[in-house]
């Protein structure tokens, strides 16, 4: 099959392909807000609708919450199942959107053109990179490359209730090769790059009880037990000067970056402070010795996300607080175990703790990290086709968020996935004035023509 010719359609087909993605960018798919359900679910049609006109074999699975998206096309050659989903976050604070969300537009910026919408990048423009490469191959040969099965969520963004009874309903109809997901971007603005590391994420929140009550700070100050003091005491023990974390046993099981991996990173060039700079930091405050991207990609983390206790409100309260409370984030790579970390923990806290104090805790969460073994062919394949489309040649990457989905493949599918999006570090994804460039959605169809290419040999 030719992959040039299938190229020249993208190319020729661009402004048909971009009216295709306003229409799916129209519909409001806001997931979390059930006032939505029916915009949702005409999303799911809409996709139903579009990969029927281009002869996959496709419908609608109900489930608990909103609909699945389910489709399949013939081809010869392995066999590769393709995820996105269709729901969108919501668009509040609606005053700070330069234009109407859901009335998405091409605009002219200092860095080329544009698709503003919400869902235009987070993920409605990059699912459709594929479903558009999968049209300009059967418009040109007739037929796929590949088998091709798609999958479409409606609650990714609503924390994806329905999704793993239905991967485990539909284990079979769900297997594939190896898996592709499109929710990632580009390394800057013009290296292609595979996502083959996820952290994983602990979330705990700890609340410390002293006294049966507040307290005046000139009656019971010195004598009386303070919980914020117990709790900044306890927080300030979890890293010693090197930025190690020392809860026991944190670091069971984490191991060194394979080398090859390690100078893909190294080559692409991560300045700790241009990235720091643009949120008005200078000093990378991690563990000693270790590079920026090693940092973010691939070593865990303890972070405390808030902090409550005593008075607040404005003006000053001279009170010693009865309660103190912390929310705290792990952050976790391939190796750790969460419930064990979450033992961990706890008991640390606990060792810490004064005998006429309290704690409570509450879990908020626990994932494993993901790993992909850049051992299957299909990934060198992959990245191969992306470097023949792009600038600068693609590199195997890490994530410093955590994407569920991609170990769910894993986990419950036993499938390897690979991450590949088309997205940049100032698309506006979640806030207002979302956008997508319009660079990244032709090149990102083209994209996905040459790697559907390579994993057909």
């Amino acid at each position: 099959m030719s992959l040039d010719s299938v190229l020249a359609r993208v190319d020729a087909d661009l402004n048909k392909a971009t009216d295709r993605l306003m229409a799916l960018l129209r519909i409001p798919s806001i997931s979390t807000d059930p006032a939505y359900s029916d915009h949702c679910d005409a999303a799911a049609d809409w996709l139903v609708d579009d990969l029927r006109s281009i002869g996959f074999d496709a419908d609608k699975r109900t489930t608990s919450g909103h609909p699945m998206v389910m489709a399949h096309g013939e081809g010869s050659g392995p066999h590769v199942m393709f995820y996105g989903h269709y729901d969108v976050q919501p668009v509040d604070p609606l005053d700070l959107w330069d234009s109407p969300p859901f009335e998405p537009a091409i605009e002219d910026t200092p860095k080329g053109k544009v698709i503003r919408g919400r869902g235009s990048s987070d993920d409605k423009g990059q699912l459709m990179t594929f479903v558009e490469a999968c049209r300009a191959w059967k418009a040109v040969h007739g037929s796929l490359p590949a088998k091709v099965s798609i999958f479409f969520e409606g609650e990714e963004e609503s924390g994806s209730p329905s999704l793993v009874p239905f991967m485990e309903a539909n284990r079979e109809e769900l297997t594939a090769d190896v898996a592709l997901i499109c929710d990632t971007g580009l390394f800057g603005e013009s290296t292609p790059a595979i996502v083959t590391r996820l952290r994983g994420l602990l979330g705990e929140e700890l609340t410390i009880t002293g006294p049966n009550k507040d307290l005046h700070s000139g009656m019971y100050g010195g004598i009386a037990r303070n919980p914020i003091r117990v709790l900044a005491k306890i927080i300030a023990s979890l890293h010693d000067a090197s930025g190690r974390i020392m809860v026991p046993g944190y670091y069971d099981g984490v191991e060194e970056l394979p080398p090859k991996i390690a100078q893909q990173w190294n080559d692409l060039g991560f300045e700790n402070a241009k990235f720091l700079g643009e949120v008005g930091l200078g000093l990378p405050a991690g563990e000693d010795g270790r590079t920026g991207l090693e940092m973010i990609w691939s070593r865990p983390t303890c972070e405390v996300n808030g902090i409550g206790g005593g008075y607040q409100g404005d003006g000053f309260k001279t009170v010693l607080p009865a309660k103190a409370s912390a929310k705290i984030s792990f952050r976790l790579v391939p190796g750790q175990d969460p419930l064990k970390l979450r033992e961990s923990f706890r008991a640390f806290v606990q060792s810490q703790l004064p005998d006429d104090c309290t704690v409570a805790f509450a879990s908020h969460g626990a994932s494993a990290a993901s790993e992909m073994s850049t051992d299957h062919p299909a990934f060198e394949k992959a990245r191969a086709a992306l470097s023949a489309e792009w600038p600068n040649e693609a590199a195997f990457v890490g994530c410093g968020g955590s994407i569920p989905i991609a170990g769910h493949f894993k986990q419950i599918l036993g499938m390897d996935a690979m991450l590949i999006g088309f997205g940049k570090d100032d698309d506006q994804i979640h806030s207002p004035n979302e956008k997508y460039d319009l660079s990244s959605f032709h090149k990102g169809i083209r994209s996905w023509v040459r790697v559907l290419d390579a994993l057909s040999k």
